[in-house]
């Protein structure tokens, strides 16, 4: 392959630059990507050799951010270098890894590694973008096979008008964030991956943004596929493992209508246990025709692809699952809330054997989580954290924490949810969801959207309105025309399928969608139909399940949950409440066993369970910023005396002076005649200079009481 080549395209107004670069020169394949002052350099690299008897593709995708991209010095301050991978960045891994996965070889057993590394970062371009249009070309000129390229584009909306590839402004300011990579398919554009999140869209508008997407989607296809005919690199030719015709036959022969009457027996555990006993059965009559191939990829392989062909064709020619669904029926459904005595909010959500519980904490806005990355330093005030322990799928595995899987199912549920969360202005607190998946048979972080819901509602959130989430799934005939669209999709079929489209949102519109496919890709019809689709289960899940459990947030929150008071003080008088080194912050926080967060903007939250100290916090806090007015009587205490006057402090940090001549009626000969230090006194404001100086009196403040 040629160094040091570059390309060029232009997507709407910005121009994108592709270096076959020879800084990575042992890479199998090696892109440095450009957009604006953006720089990501992606390597594909391939093992020389085949790893045998995996059930899995070895594909591992990376996607690293540097802190010197953006110029910035950050990480612990004992090492200061990056440590494991943001959420953000793990979920970037995510997207490319899904969006080439299914266009490798089925069967091709050489490990593959991409590396998307961020060189240079300007502030304005997502590098998540160039990472996979880099893994594309990188796998597109290497010689490791590959059936891409992938185009991607991000589509936002402001006022009406659709913008390509924003900027992380326009990002903000837009109604929905739309991620999608397509391929062709006899001569037609095809999705194959699909991240996006909006503030309750329609399907109409997403469907919109799609087709607006698709020429620039075909442009980079064609464009690369121009880049890659150039370049002439040999692909390593791969063939995949050849059937043994002997015993493929011998394996039909044993398993006859057997598989079949096992698959469809309809509920899970008998169904799992029977498909499980037939399938060591056939292990060992294999073994005993063939020595040594019982246990062999060969007939676990046969094994697979004949559920795989009932499934499929169960779906196609009769309209039937496993569990006898129709195609567009969702398992039985049922939820709870309020399940627990001491947590803020709990919600259950049922459906069928899948059940995720969700708990809820309300904490001060000091809570929040701390970002510190490559992209983004500031505050996260909502999270949504996902648990999946091995028993919710009835297995013995090692706990590690959570992985790539559970990290983006997280995020997933919770940009579904953030849309409807109450602003900082309307409700301060700091919001923690944890979802436990506690059974497992499909589709756990779309039940987790749900269970969220429950939660919210019952800790007395105030949401918008509740999310419901589904899974919708596709099973394609061999011929790719013919297809059935499955609503609900359990575990054989999710596994055994093509299309894992997960669909999020609200009465009103879509939150989220996630698109996973492992056939080439999805075409605007069958796109169209499952947004539909997942509209109708959504509204079912709302009135069947969430709206008839809570129909809206209940009116108080649990008397567990902490207690916030909102002050609003002039932003110069921050440094007043803290005081030198904190000294009067940590002093009310003391004497009173509240928590208090200061804003710039001059907002003081004040945190506490019990509700007089909060008020005798905020109290001490609008004495220390009050402003004094002429006129107005204080109780003070004697601070200093001089020859001329004494000082009184009328409040905290604020002093006064009353002069000699308005101590007492009369002549008064010494100021320790009538008062002295700590001595409490009545005063009457007289006058405020322009320097800000006070004047007191304590012979008017006795005229005035009388």
């Amino acid at each position: 392959m040629a160094n040091d080549q570059d390309y060029k395209i232009k997507l709407g107004e910005k121009e994108i630059s592709f270096e076959l670069t020879s800084l990575a020169e042992q890479a199998n394949g090696r892109v440095l990507v450009r957009m604006g002052d953006t720089v990501a350099l992606v390597t594909a690299v391939m093992s020389r050799n085949p790893l045998d008897n995996l059930p899995f593709f070895p594909l591992t995708v990376e996607y690293e951010e540097r802190f010197y991209a953006a110029g910035k010095i950050l990480g612990s301050r004992y090492m200061r270098r990056e440590g494991r991978p943001s959420d953000e960045a793990v979920i970037t891994a995510r997207v490319i890894d899904r969006a080439i996965r299914p266009l490798f070889p089925k069967g091709f057993n050489r490990e593959v590694q991409v590396i998307c590394t961020v060189l240079s970062w300007d502030g304005q371009n997502d590098p998540d973008l160039m990472g996979l249009m880099g893994a594309s070309l990188a796998l597109s000129t290497s010689d490791i096979p590959w059936s891409g390229p992938v185009g991607v584009v991000r589509v936002g909306q402001i006022e009406g008008n659709f913008i390509l590839n924003p900027t992380y402004e326009e990002r903000v300011k837009s109604d929905l964030d739309f991620m999608i990579a397509a391929t062709t398919k006899d001569g037609q554009v095809c999705f194959n991956m699909i991240e996006a999140e909006g503030s309750e869209v329609s399907e109409d508008m997403f469907q919109k943004a799609l087709e607006f997407a698709e020429p620039y989607l075909l442009s980079q296809v064609e464009f690369q596929e121009k880049i890659a005919k150039e370049q002439k690199t040999e692909k390593v030719l791969f063939e995949a493992p050849g059937s043994d015709a002997e015993l493929e036959r011998e394996c039909k022969e044993f398993l006859g209508e057997k598989l079949g009457e096992a698959l469809f027996t309809g509920e899970k555990a008998p169904r799992m246990e029977r498909v499980n006993d037939l399938k060591a059965e056939l292990a060992y009559y294999i073994e005993g025709k063939f020595p040594g191939q019982g246990k062999a990829n060969p007939s676990k392989d046969y094994f697979e692809s004949e559920i795989d062909r009932l499934i499929h064709e169960a779906a196609l020619k009769e309209g039937r699952r496993v569990d006898d669904r129709k195609l567009d029926e969702i398992r039985e459904l049922s939820g709870k809330a309020g399940l627990l005595p001491r947590t803020h909010g709990s919600g259950l959500f049922i459906r069928e054997r899948t059940k995720t519980l969700s708990l809820l904490t309300l904490g001060a806005p000091g809570d929040h989580r701390l970002l510190e990355g490559m992209e983004f330093i500031g505050k996260k005030r909502f999270m949504h954290h996902y648990n999946f322990p091995p028993y919710a799928p009835g297995e013995v595995k090692p706990m590690r924490g959570p992985g790539r899987r559970e990290i983006g199912h997280g995020i997933l549920a919770e940009k579904a949810l953030l849309p409807v969360i109450p602003p900082i202005d309307q409700f301060p607190y700091t919001i923690r969801i944890v979802t436990e998946v506690v059974s497992s048979n499909g589709s756990t972080s779309m039940a987790s959207v749900c269970s969220s819901s429950l939660a919210l509602m019952d800790a007395g959130v105030p949401i918008k309105r509740p999310v419901a989430g589904i899974s919708v799934g596709l099973m394609e005939a061999e011929n790719g025309k013919d297809y059935a669209i499955l609503t609900d999709i359990q575990g054989p079929e999710d596994h055994h399928g093509d299309m894992d489209f997960k669909v999020a949102g609200t009465r009103e519109g879509i939150t989220a969608i996630q698109l996973d496919v492992k056939v080439r890709g999805i075409t605007k019809q069958i796109f169209k139909e499952t947004l539909e689709i997942a509209r109708k289960a959504r509204l079912k899940i709302l009135d069947d399940v969430i709206e008839k459990i809570l129909p809206e947030p209940r009116e108080e929150l649990s008397s567990f949950a902490p207690r916030i008071i909102v002050l609003h003080i002039k932003p110069e008088k921050i440094g007043m409440v803290i005081g030198p080194g904190g000294k009067m912050i940590n002093k009310i926080m003391d004497e009173t066993g509240v928590e208090i967060d200061i804003d710039d903007s001059g907002e003081v939250f004040i945190t506490t369970n019990d509700s007089a100290m909060a008020q005798k916090a905020a109290d001490m806090v609008n004495g220390i910023v009050r402003e004094v007015e002429v006129g107005e009587l204080y109780e003070g205490k004697v601070k200093r005396i001089m020859d001329f006057g004494a000082f009184v402090e009328i409040l905290p940090h604020q002093e006064g002076l009353v002069h000699i001549s308005q101590l007492a009626e009369g002549r008064t000969e010494k100021v320790t005649d009538v008062v002295k230090v700590g001595d409490t006194v009545f005063v009457k404001v007289i006058k405020i200079d322009e320097q800000g100086r006070i004047d007191l009196s304590i012979k008017e403040a006795k005229k005035q009481q009388g």
